[in-house]
């Protein structure tokens, strides 16, 4: 089990910018609500947001989902609220924590720490078979995404280079997950940093 208690004096300090990326059924939703938990801080996922703009449009996710795929509309929307919150959060000296698929990149040199996580295609296809997207459809739904950010911003998501821990979490438990990324974040010394890689600003 992860011990959020036992480094809780270290953890009420931590003023860290954290982005979690991944894709569906990697854990990164399960991670950001312990991880948020642990460092008693806020955090706001593009899945939220994405709702967000359905319901301002007054439309159902598959028919925003629809419409995504026929104009960069909603994709730029959302991605321009999202870096509008790294803006935000980048600069405040607090803790908190972005999740999306793109929030690594988004963020950029405003994360103190940025995660990836991952885990085999079965794994990930077991986790999600309640959901609402079929595992056939969530996997070509992904191809599509990342045909669409190399499109948009010349990224590839494939590229896992930017990020400061990449996590297969079919290798441990969400509480061993939450428990490395807790080290890292109880381990960081800014001035022992020397730097994490640089990544340009997005023209969204």
């Amino acid at each position: 089990m992860a011990d959020t208690d036992g480094g809780s004096n270290r953890l009420s300090d931590v003023n860290l910018f954290v982005t979690v990326s991944g894709p569906p059924g990697s854990g990164v939703t399960t991670l950001c609500e312990e991880l948020a938990t642990a460092l008693d801080c806020g955090y706001v996922s593009g899945g939220e947001l994405f709702r967000e703009i359905a319901a301002e449009r007054d439309m159902t996710l598959t028919q925003l989902v629809a419409e995504a795929g026929e104009s960069d509309d909603i994709d730029r929307a959302l991605d321009e609220r999202l870096r509008t919150i790294a803006e935000k959060w980048g600069s405040a000296n607090k803790a908190f924590i972005l999740e999306s698929r793109l929030a690594g990149w988004i963020a950029g040199n405003r994360a103190d720490l940025r995660i990836w996580l991952d885990a085999p295609d079965n794994v990930r296809a077991d986790r999600t078979q309640n959901r609402a997207e079929m595992t056939a459809e969530m996997q070509v739904r992904e191809v599509i995404e990342e045909m669409r950010y190399e499109s948009y911003y010349d990224i590839d998501l494939s590229d896992t280079s930017i990020y400061d821990l990449a996590i297969n979490t079919g290798r441990w438990s969400p509480a061993g997950t939450l428990d490395i990324v807790l080290s890292a974040v109880r381990e960081y010394d800014p001035t022992l940093d020397e730097g994490a890689f640089h990544t340009d600003d997005l023209d969204i």
